[in-house]
């Protein structure tokens, strides 16, 4: 006798009805609304940065008839007489911002390599996160702590011991000549190098963490130390992420205002390329003197620096952009 055959049973209606797909047409709308909205954002993106460069450019166009290309190199900066040049403003923003990233990029590579490779899992959170509170302090009160609290000591101690024994140096030795005020483009470096240490440290520590465990402990396993492991494995793994962080800080240092006007001088006078001495930067020539801009002429020269800190940036960001690209070209060619 054969075994009895079992049939099949249909699901119940109420079983089906929750398994339902929508429409496939009512898919493809949202698909294409999704599309064009994401689509329209990064056009509109696209559309404020032209309206920036265009409203710069006709802002400042008087400027650039008056003084034309000669405007870059002038050192002039007289308001009564009508002679204005960006040689001393974007002098000071390169100035302090290499200064800043000099002192930062080590800094920040420590902190990261400390909190990802070294620090005891107890110390960690609470360090990563007193790290990333400093990015929160505004800038104003970064430039009141530095002119009344690190500038007496700055000029008291550090600015002498400089000038003994970095100033003797026959090459580098004019950088560090000059009274200690305790203000200056060196001063305001250092500054900004304490505002920017949070964002780079942040971003390098979080793409140490990316780098896959099993790359490390492969490395770790040869018998490779851990500065060897982090400069042959965890740095070309994340390099990309590093420079964006490098950059990140770049250009917060190259805007930075209220820090800078504080602690840089904001002197349009240029004696020498003595980092000692005060300056000026284009951030802060433009909060200083916009207000009491009253020409045409004087509120063109003004705009032209704020275009002239848009295109250093543009460029900055440009160049790495480009080196980028090399170092991807460059993967799998070395052995």
């Amino acid at each position: 006798m054969s075994p009895p055959t079992h049939a099949a049973v249909a699901p119940a209606p109420s079983e089906t009805a929750g398994t339902q797909t929508q429409p496939r047409g009512s898919r493809r709308v949202g698909d294409l609304l999704f599309f064009n909205l994401t689509r329209a954002f990064a056009g509109l993106t696209l559309l404020m940065l032209a309206g920036i460069i265009v409203s710069l450019f006709i802002g400042a166009w008087p400027a650039l008839k008056q003084f034309g290309i000669a405007f870059l190199w002038s050192g002039d900066w007289n308001p009564p007489k009508e002679r204005f040049g960006a040689l001393i403003p974007i002098y000071g923003t390169l100035a302090t911002s290499l200064v800043a990233l000099c002192v930062a990029v080590p800094t920040s590579f420590g902190i990261a390599l400390f909190l990802t490779e070294l620090s005891p899992p107890w110390l960690r959170r609470p360090l990563g996160t007193a790290i990333e509170l400093l990015a929160a302090i505004p800038s104003i009160v970064y430039g009141m702590w530095g002119l009344l609290y690190f500038a007496p000591i700055f000029s008291q101690y550090v600015q002498p011991f400089l000038a003994a024994t970095l100033g003797k140096i026959p090459v580098i030795g004019g950088l560090f000549d000059g009274p200690p005020l305790g203000i200056g483009i060196l001063a305001a470096g250092l500054i900004l190098a304490i505002m920017i240490i949070p964002f780079i440290a942040s971003v390098m520590r979080d793409v140490f963490t990316v780098t896959p465990t099993m790359l490390k402990e492969s490395a770790y396993g040869l018998g490779c130390t851990t500065w060897e492991v982090v400069w042959n494995v965890v740095l070309p793994y994340t390099k990309a992420g590093v420079i964006g962080g490098i950059m990140l800080g770049l250009g917060r240092a190259l805007g930075e205002t209220m820090a800078v006007t504080f602690l840089i001088g904001n002197m349009n006078v240029f004696n020498g390329f003595s980092l000692f001495l005060p300056g000026n930067s284009i951030a802060s020539a433009l909060a200083n003197e916009f207000a009491e801009a009253e020409s045409e002429l004087y509120t063109s020269s003004l705009i032209e620096l704020g275009l002239i800190l848009f295109v250093i940036t543009f460029i900055v960001l440009s160049l790495s952009k480009l080196l980028l690209l090399r170092l991807s070209k460059q993967e799998g060619t070395k052995t």
